[in-house]
């Protein structure tokens, strides 16, 4: 399922909470110039209002969409996952908005599983079984399904079939294995073929974990981990492990604002695994996880993942100016031929506080003349980084 940023500044300023009151007030009444799909967002977000007026005016703005515009959102494929939702559960929408509704691929699995518990519509759920992908990945929309009167006989018996093959048959983490691979994703085969499920790992985590991993087991090489540092890959408390995910989470909020609730509930599955879990996840996950793993506490784990064989320059450069990671990772970047040849990941490097300072001033003789009068009047490096600076730009100036 893919999920959609705002890219319309007035938008932003809405969902964020940095608009004017006055500008939110016009929003929720319909009175800004704003296309369906953005007019859509910005009424669902602000019918959740603490503010009387707010949620009130957005409410009766949503009550006067005509059926057509909601199959309009219904069908686009730029409707947010959270309007997708609004629609789904809306009283007035229809089999065809529902339908569509559905099919969308932005549509969340939550609610298509509140549709599927609530339709009185039949062929709306038979359109719902169908899908066995999703009900695997997603097992409560089963549940929906069954518990509905409605379901005709054909939802029942796909809905049946699905939770005996996946969810009673002793070996259903190989059977979804299979599934996986005759797709063509290894990868994430290989995770349910190990996935220790039925403990703290559920099949819906394993779901939304095997999703965030693109790196088979062929593609790693574990030479960059010596032995005796297994030993800090050591059992983690439940409270450490709570403690790990405040701590991503508050990171997640400083850099980008408000937390998307999938987000936050990759953050919460990934930081509740053990430690030598999450170091395998490191080293074998997508970019989005591996934009989580990169701060976590433990530092092997961060460290695995700048040895994830996917992880490319950008996303090197966009952590060499990070302060929410561990010194050691910055370390890493540095002493990386590769990387270290980029005059980006450097100049970052040298920016970051939180670079220590040994790396730093072995970088610095590397670092253009103009960035390093800047550096040397930079008040968030250390004064030993600026005095060096100084002495190097004067060198150079021949004094």
């Amino acid at each position: 399922m893919s999920t959609s940023i705002p890219t319309n500044p007035i938008v932003e300023a809405i969902l964020s909470g940095k608009a004017p009151r006055q500008a939110k007030l016009a929003a929720a009444s319909g009175l800004l110039p704003l296309g369906q799909s953005d007019l859509l967002e910005v009424l669902v977000a602000l019918r959740k209002s603490d503010e009387a007026e707010l949620s009130e005016a957005a409410t009766e703005t949503l009550d006067s969409q005509t059926l057509d515009d909601l199959l309009v959102a219904a069908k686009s494929a730029e409707t947010s996952a959270s309007v997708l939702e609004y629609v789904a559960t809306c009283s007035q929408a229809n089999r065809q908005i529902h339908e569509a509704v559905v099919l969308n691929t932005n549509t969340s699995d939550q609610a298509v599983a509140r549709l599927a518990a609530s339709t009185p519509d039949s062929s709306v759920l038979d359109l719902i079984a169908i899908n066995q992908q999703r009900l695997v990945r997603f097992p409560a929309i089963i549940d929906a399904i069954l518990g509905n009167s409605d379901r005709s006989s054909e939802a029942a018996r796909r809905a049946l079939e699905t939770k005996r093959e996946f969810f009673e048959k002793e070996r259903g983490a190989q059977q979804i294995a299979q599934e996986l691979r005759a797709r063509g994703k290894s990868a994430a085969a290989e995770f349910f073929e190990t996935a220790d499920l039925g403990g703290e790992l559920t099949l819906e985590d394993a779901w939304l974990l095997a999703e965030h991993i693109e790196v088979s087991d062929a593609d790693l090489d574990n030479s960059w981990l010596p032995t005796e540092r297994y030993e800090d890959l050591a059992a983690e408390t439940p409270e450490e492990k709570a403690a790990n995910f405040k701590r991503i989470l508050e990171f997640e909020r400083i850099e980008v604002g408000e937390v998307p609730a999938e987000r936050i509930s990759l953050i919460r599955r990934l930081m509740f695994m053990n430690a030598r879990d999450r170091m395998k996840m490191a080293m074998k996950g997508d970019r989005e996880a591996r934009g989580i793993l990169i701060r976590d506490s433990n530092r092997v784990v961060a460290a695995a993942v700048i040895n994830n064989p996917r992880i490319n320059d950008q996303e090197v450069e966009n952590i060499a100016a990070m302060r929410t990671v561990s010194d050691e990772v910055l370390r890493l970047i540095a002493i990386n031929r590769g990387w270290a040849r980029s005059y980006s990941v450097i100049h970052n490097l040298v920016r970051n506080p939180r670079s220590p300072i040994p790396t730093v001033i072995g970088i610095l003789p590397r670092i253009r003349t103009k960035d390093l009068s800047h550096l040397s009047q930079n008040k968030n490096v250390s004064e030993a980084v600026r005095r060096h600076a100084v002495r190097l730009s004067q060198a150079r100036a021949g004094k």
